[in-house]
């Protein structure tokens, strides 16, 4: 199957349209301003799709919904796929499974294609943590280049990780990363896989990534879910899911779309901001020390409104204690999730609302990602019963 994808459509403005390439990685051209940068997104010929896209099943990654992707330069590392548990009477999707151990891979299978499509040396990406591994191993596998800008204050396990891959990783301050990052872009011409605008838009084919989870779940449950809570920071997963299930209920695929629940941490939560102040984005004083550090961020973007509008959903906001119970109950299930990741089964605990059909927590990544894993050091004691009882008690 090929891509149908054909041109980029503005969200600001939906009769504004423009080429397919080059990526509009700065946003809409037309209706962005100083103070407000609305997101492109990728437009498709659906009346070509094949029959074959409504009785796809299973595959080896992503590219088996090539035809609604767009077009897939990059070689895959076997994102997709990622189980579906049922926990406490809901089922959380698994999204650590996935080759880097977050969801971040359906996103990057997408940019780093279109890093080769752009014929890009290299990609740059601005990241602490999920979104700069997995560029990172995405560009490996592509044979780019891959520079992170980074924080002092992400886990040091996961600084290994990144650097794993080859890339070259620099900690700088916050506020440092996202003008740098544009020199990157001036001078080398590498292709930006992250956010690059003042307030959030991201890359345009990102989204795009995250509809093959609406896909798969529609397909585990013989149905669209009634509804999905989700981990939210800048809202792309978000967006991208409501754009999967949409399309699939305006294809005919499924029936019905759910209602979509955006789950962030309570010490910012710009995307509550926006919605409850019913303007396109937010940005706030950003404040950190929240364990959710992965879902942090001080601006949101037109996507997440648009996702929870359109739906039906509502903003949620969640306390550290909130998502630490979370967490705790999924390792109870042998689910390993970072508190971050807690954050769907934690805004369907808060909510405590009944649904007419499955409900689905999106679980994002692995606990190896928190802070502070990997620096404990276990105590030694006698190889004896009473040291079992100890423990036991």
């Amino acid at each position: 199957m090929t891509s149908l994808a054909v041109a980029q459509r503005s969200l600001g403005d939906p009769a504004q349209t423009f080429p397919l390439w080059p990526p509009l990685t700065s946003g809409c051209p037309v209706t962005s301003t100083a103070e407000l940068a609305f997101p492109v997104e990728v437009d498709y010929s659906y009346a070509d799709l094949s029959p074959e896209f409504r009785n796809v099943r299973s595959g080896p990654d992503i590219a088996r919904w090539q035809e609604l992707l767009p077009p897939l330069h990059a070689p895959t590392l076997g994102e997709g796929g990622t189980p579906l548990l049922e926990v406490d009477g809901v089922f959380v999707k698994d999204e650590s499974r996935n080759p880097t151990w977050s969801h971040k891979d359906r996103l990057n299978r997408v940019t780093v294609s279109a890093a080769v499509g752009a014929g890009a040396p290299g990609i740059v990406v601005a990241s602490s943590g999920n979104h700069g591994a997995s560029a990172a191993a995405y560009a490996a596998r592509a044979g780019l280049d891959a520079i992170v800008l980074g924080s002092a204050e992400s886990p040091p396990a996961v600084q290994d990780f990144l650097r794993a891959y080859g890339a070259k990783v620099l900690s700088v301050p916050a506020e440092g990363r996202w003008p740098l990052m544009r020199q990157i872009v001036e001078r080398l011409g590498y292709h930006p896989v992250s956010n690059l605008t003042v307030t959030h838009t991201g890359h345009p084919f990102g989204p795009e990534g995250y509809k093959s989870m609406a896909y798969e779940l529609h397909d585990q449950l013989g149905r669209a879910p009634a509804a999905v809570f989700v981990p939210t920071g800048y809202a792309e997963l978000l967006y991208g899911l409501w754009k999967g299930f949409r399309e699939l209920r305006e294809l005919g695929i499924a029936q019905s779309a759910p209602r979509l629940y955006s789950c962030e941490s309570a010490v910012n939560a710009p995307l509550a901001r926006a919605f409850t102040d019913g303007v396109a984005a937010a940005k706030i004083s950003y404040t950190s020390g929240s364990l959710a550090y992965a879902i942090g961020a001080g601006v949101s973007g037109y996507r997440g409104v648009v996702a929870l509008r359109e739906s039906g959903g509502a903003a949620l906001t969640l306390t550290d204690d909130e998502l630490v119970a979370a967490r705790r109950r999924l390792a109870g299930q042998g689910l390993w999730a970072e508190v971050s990741s807690a954050a769907g089964l934690a805004g369907y605990r808060q909510l405590g609302e009944e649904f007419d059909g499955p409900v689905v927590c999106v679980s994002t990544s692995s606990g190896f990602k928190d802070m502070g894993v990997g620096t404990a050091v276990p105590e030694t004691v006698e190889a004896s019963w009473a040291s079992v009882e100890r423990l036991l008690t």
